[in-house]
């Protein structure tokens, strides 16, 4: 059976902490961006490019693609 790549690289919740953490430590003081599953506030300023999620949408996200059997 052929495995196939997620078709959006997302990284493991730990890292995603610490990028975070990294993010709000450069700009307290910036408005955070809204998932863009849920609708609900992320750990990552509103400038952030690219598909922000927050942390209960990046595990599931994660869970989805880790095994598909």
């Amino acid at each position: 059976m052929k495995r196939t790549e997620p078709a959006v690289p997302v990284a493991a919740p730990a890292a995603a902490e610490a990028a975070a953490e990294q993010a709000q430590e450069d700009q307290p003081d910036e408005e955070l961006a809204d998932c863009v599953l849920c609708g609900e506030p992320t750990e990552y300023p509103a400038s952030t490019r690219g598909a922000t999620l927050c942390p209960v949408c990046a595990w599931q996200e994660a869970q989805r693609t880790a095994c598909s059997g």
